[in-house]
């Protein structure tokens, strides 16, 4: 994707708290000498690092391509939302230009399978724990039923996070007066993502 100086992570830090308050992505596999990649939406536990853990069912046909290029991209964006073209452009609205704000981070990962009965149980624990932290479900187990009998449906992955490309789009690049009449028009307009955009605004204003 494109990121422009100003919309780039200030550091690390920026992408890595903004990641680690979202779970659900895209994984994005390519194999080798294919016309298409394999995208499946996903939940997804970060460590806050550079290790994400996932499962996905063994029919899915992502297999084969992680297989042969243990290599994948997760992308996830949010706290997007649609500003107007007179919002944006306010010295000539009929003739404005419109745009998005968002957040996206791209991680690019080398792949690790997961196949064996104990290692995926302790994986599901980890994404129970993240998911579902008042409890109510025992503890996943790969010996006893009826999670034996399931275990074998699902492959668990490791992603290992090898790069990262972390856009913040919010008007970088506008006047200070810009972004909070933009800010004003987005309050007024209260769509349930605008609250979103607006507190990713304010915080780059900081």
């Amino acid at each position: 994707m494109l990121i422009h100086p100003w919309d780039a992570a200030h550091d690390d830090a920026e992408w890595q708290a903004w990641l680690s308050g979202h779970d659900f992505g895209q994984l994005i596999a390519g194999g080798t000498g294919r016309d298409l990649p394999v995208v499946n939406p996903v939940h997804f536990v970060y460590d806050g690092d550079r290790t994400v853990l996932l499962h996905l069912a063994r029919p899915n046909p992502v297999w084969p391509l992680l297989e042969e290029h243990p290599r994948a991209l997760l992308s996830v964006t949010g706290d997007h939302t649609y500003i107007r073209s007179g919002w944006n452009t306010p010295a000539d609205p009929a003739r404005g230009v419109p745009t998005s704000y968002y957040a996206s981070v791209q991680l690019e990962c080398d792949v690790r399978l997961i196949d064996d009965a104990a290692e995926k149980a302790a994986l599901l624990n980890r994404q129970l724990a993240h998911f579902e932290p008042s409890g109510g479900r025992v503890a996943v187990s790969a010996t006893e039923a009826p999670d034996k009998r399931l275990m074998p449906g699902i492959r668990g992955v490791e992603l290992t996070v090898t790069g990262v490309r972390a856009k913040f789009k919010y008007g970088g690049n506008k006047q200070p007066a810009d972004r909070s009449r933009i800010d004003a028009e987005l309050e007024r307009r209260g769509d349930p993502l605008d609250a979103l955009a607006r507190a990713q605004l304010a915080r780059r204003e900081r």
